[in-house]
């Protein structure tokens, strides 16, 4: 992983970060860009618990979801640039804070500087269980890069189409890279693990969000996800698709998710034969999950 010909990510840009030049991700130098750090309680159960978990939320994306939820972020329109050595202390600050886990959101681009800062981290006692939470379309290269750093492996699965992976995300390549990503996060942490309270220690999640007017190309994700892992991976099954941005050229997302796609996409994963998942009740449609990037727990504590 070198920042001087970036290939950290799939899209293999090759530029030098160090130099200032920034790549797919929009981030050029070498700290990292962060808005948030703070308890987070909207995750899956057995990753916020009670006590929340540790997220750390990091500015820029090798994706371009146009229905993005954090887009203010991915897009690099917010962001302060910390060091190695804050992160680390942020890192040590989220236990101190109580937090079961650190979770490592949107973190792909900034995998170097993070291994390192867990280093420095662990030297001075850090010892939560790492949550890397991402959008599945991650190199393998870099990710066996963070074998054993990694104790959960957070990750979407969006799409078994390359056309419509291409539309929504400006990536047509992302189910054969999201193949191979999921591969090698399964060899990793092949067995889920929780702990007596019920809190994932080790493992992979897959989310997959239902998108309005979309319900066959969920039915193909978990169908392949079912039916390569079945129960060795937790499957999260979301509806919370929340159309934060008027869309013209996707007039098809503005809209909810309604309660028939959903209820049709749990019945077919029920027929599947899928029994370890997770599924979303009552309302999560709502622009309040999405937290305010204020830069909370970025800035050192005065």
């Amino acid at each position: 992983m070198n920042l001087s010909s970036c290939t950290v990510c799939p899209r293999r840009c090759g530029v030098n970060r160090l130099a200032g030049e920034a790549g797919y991700c929009g981030v050029a130098g070498e700290d990292v860009y962060l808005a948030r750090a703070a308890l987070h309680f909207y995750e899956e159960p057995c990753i916020s618990g009670q006590r929340g978990s540790g997220a750390v939320f990091f500015s820029g994306c090798s994706l371009r979801c146009v229905y993005c939820q954090n887009r203010e972020i991915a897009r690099m329109k917010t962001g302060m640039p910390v060091s190695v050595q804050r992160l680390s202390d942020i890192f040590l600050e989220m236990q101190e804070r109580g937090a079961h886990n650190l979770n490592l959101v949107t973190p792909t681009h900034y995998s170097p500087q993070i291994l390192e800062a867990l280093d420095r981290a662990k030297a001075r006692g850090f010892g939560l269980p790492v949550v890397y939470n991402c959008g599945g379309y991650e190199s393998v290269r870099t990710l066996q890069a963070l074998r054993g750093a990694v104790d959960v492996y957070l990750t979407d699965f969006k799409y078994m189409d390359p056309v419509i992976a291409g539309r929504f995300s400006g990536a047509p390549d992302y189910p054969e890279v999201a193949k191979e990503a999921l591969r090698e996060m399964v060899s990793q942490r092949p067995a889920l693990v929780y702990d007596r309270d019920g809190l994932l220690k080790s493992g992979v999640v897959v989310r997959h969000l239902l998108l309005p007017g979309h319900v066959k190309q969920s039915k193909a994700v978990i169908r392949y996800v079912y039916g390569t892992y079945g129960d060795a991976v937790l499957l999260s099954i979301m509806n919370q698709f929340t159309p934060v941005y008027r869309q013209e050229r996707f007039p098809e997302l503005n809209r909810k998710v309604t309660k028939r796609e959903y209820e049709r996409l749990v019945r077919f994963a029920l027929e599947e034969g899928v029994s370890n998942a997770l599924v979303q009740e009552g309302e999560t449609q709502k622009e309040s999950f999405i937290p305010a990037f204020d830069y909370e727990g970025v800035e050192p504590q005065a």
